[in-house]
């Protein structure tokens, strides 16, 4: 018996040291793999998966506090720095990656790369889809949020913003950001083209690549890295940690920070003992500059 558990925890030992390059054994790689240990009732569920996410570098827009959405806002200095500080964070960490995933708008591609070209890591396949987009923010796009506010009131454009299931405004099929006038969209069924979109609108846009394409990904073995989006980013951690409507609506993400999270065998998230929640993930970095990069990023809307 005595052997047998000592077998398991062996192989769950090299699943982990898969994920990470070898020989990199940093403090912080330490930290995250002793916080798992512990989080842990059972050997055999040690380290089973491992998947990175971070939201693109804070972008030329986000700065001048506009609406973006799908609007191809390119990354600012700032957000090229927070870029390639999420990379040299993974690369210390000793992560590598098999496969990533992106959207078609570049601050999230910029964003990738960089943490990419950090990491040593630019030969590896990208796979970008549109269904990684930002939320589209209909007849919001292009408007400064405080003048909207000024015009609408806050309470108008907090539940415009924040709401899970009220879109803004829609856009008119002739503006320049309805989607279908992109010629990036071309093979995109028109259909399935947004003239606004709710949190739970992009939620249900979002979770066929992900069902279809990045969990057999995962299951196969494959480290994962995600480049997205603030509101797609919600989506996705409301699905793996169970978040509730309300709660989701008040959760911020900071621009160019990995978080990292473990899951089972069933993809159930294993809990880090580091995390700020309601995440069960662990922001990698300083997590008191990443409490002040979430206050940043709630505070665009005061």
């Amino acid at each position: 018996m005595i052997m047998m558990r000592s077998l398991l925890l062996l192989c769950s030992l090299s699943t982990a040291a898969a994920f990470v390059a070898p020989g990199r054994h940093t403090s912080l790689q330490r930290s995250i793999i002793n916080s798992d240990i512990s989080q842990t009732g059972s050997s055999t569920e040690l380290f089973s998966h491992k998947i990175v996410l971070v939201r693109h570098g804070e972008s030329e827009w986000n700065d001048l506090n506009i609406f973006t959405g799908w609007a191809d806002a390119a990354l600012n200095e700032k957000g090229v720095k927070e870029a390639k500080q999420g990379g040299q964070y993974l690369k210390e960490a000793g992560f590598t990656f098999d496969v990533a995933y992106t959207s078609v708008l570049k601050r999230a591609i910029k964003t990738l790369w960089l943490v990419l070209e950090e990491m040593d890591l630019m030969y590896i396949p990208i796979i970008n889809t549109w269904r990684l987009n930002e939320r589209h923010y209909g007849g919001l796009q292009g408007l400064n949020k405080q003048e909207t506010v000024d015009k609408h009131g806050k309470d108008q454009v907090l539940i415009w913003r924040r709401s899970y299931d009220i879109p803004p405004p829609p856009c008119d099929e002739s503006s320049e950001y309805y989607p279908g006038n992109d010629p990036r969209y071309a093979n995109v069924d028109k259909a399935d083209l947004p003239f606004t979109e709710s949190l739970k609108i992009t939620g249900e846009r979002f979770m066929p690549v992900w069902e279809n394409e990045i969990v057999p990904d995962i299951k196969a073995g494959k480290k994962i890295l995600i480049a997205a989006h603030g509101n797609t980013l919600r989506a996705l951690v409301k699905h793996l940690d169970g978040i509730s409507e309300d709660e989701i609506c008040g959760l911020n993400i900071p621009t160019g920070v990995p978080l990292v999270y473990e899951l089972d065998d069933d993809l159930n998230v294993i809990p880090n003992e580091n995390a700020i929640a309601p995440l069960r993930g662990l922001y990698l970095g300083n997590l008191e500059d990443v409490r002040a990069r979430i206050e940043g990023v709630a505070n665009q809307t005061k």
